[in-house]
């Protein structure tokens, strides 16, 4: 188990092996059992494309790629930071919350991780792009092969989210022409289903891989400009606060607690964000002009 949690995932011989020169006893016992197939199998096979998917993410997102400069005066700052909004979110809604307050605080958590990875794909062009003009010529010519890099991974997550909606729509198309106009039955939409299946299964796992990292990455952003990814948090954050304001209202409480609740969030995390930028510029001489 030790090797599953690591950096790499074994692969499935070495795991069914377990350290020894042949593949246990009792894996051979199983498979051999045609009642045990239902579950061992599917298993196996999800295995195989769950450590694929997992080696592209991660290549393609390193788990560590958002720290580009390691600083962990700057990671304990943020998590405190973050576990401080937590625990004052709560404490309003225990406050000045009504029931149906809290479900409402859900949905706005489920929405926030489905909008994040696509409007941090539209941020980050824009931060880019300033960065750019503000960037020296000397400094551009450095940071566009990086950027050309961080932009093929993007692509890779982009195709990802793309090409599911895709195979679903081929698994109903087959699943509608399994009949032909005469009633007969067309024996080619299992081998059209599973054909279709199988890349989404491995495509669903490398999305739940990379998403993690490409988002604390934005998406490579690190490997462009050391402080992109505080630029693009930066950004982010303001930009939640207005979705927020707009899709679900005010929080509870009184007015100033309501506008305390609003900008407090946002502006602490541009507080630390400019902080983090500082430390890179005081300790590893990394400027946004230059």
């Amino acid at each position: 188990m030790s090797g599953l949690r690591g950096a790499e995932w074994p692969p499935l011989r070495d795991l069914l092996r377990a350290g020894r020169t042949r593949v246990h006893g009792c894996v051979w016992a199983l498979l051999l059992f045609p009642c045990t197939w239902f579950a061992i199998l599917p298993l196996l096979v999800c295995y195989v494309f769950a450590r694929s998917a997992r080696t592209r993410a991660h290549r393609l997102f390193p788990v560590r790629g958002h720290r580009y400069h390691d600083d962990p005066e700057v990671w304990r700052v943020q998590k405190a930071r973050a576990w401080t909004a937590t625990v004052m979110s709560l404490l309003l809604l225990v406050v000045y919350g009504q029931p149906e307050d809290f479900s409402e605080a859900q949905a706005q958590y489920m929405m926030r991780l489905a909008v994040t990875p696509p409007l941090l794909l539209l941020s980050a062009p824009a931060v880019i792009v300033l960065l750019f003009r503000w960037a020296s010529a000397p400094a551009r010519a450095e940071m566009r092969p990086r950027l050309r890099a961080a932009g093929r991974s993007a692509l890779w997550y982009i195709g990802a989210v793309t090409a599911i909606p895709l195979c679903l729509v081929g698994i109903t198309l087959a699943e509608r022409q399994s009949y032909q106009a005469s009633g007969v039955p067309w024996y080619g939409t299992p081998w059209i289903t599973l054909a279709a299946t199988l890349p989404m299964v491995w495509l669903l796992f490398f999305l739940g891989f990379a998403t993690g990292p490409a988002i604390r990455s934005g998406f490579n952003a690190a490997d462009v400009h050391p402080a992109l990814p505080a630029l693009l948090t930066g950004t982010l954050v303001w930009e939640f606060a207005a979705i927020s304001a707009i899709a679900g209202g005010a929080s509870p409480g009184p007015p100033v607690i309501q506008v305390l609740a609003l900008l407090g969030g946002p502006a602490s995390v541009t507080a630390v964000a400019w902080w983090e930028i500082h430390r890179l510029r005081t300790r590893h001489g990394v400027v946004l002009r230059r």
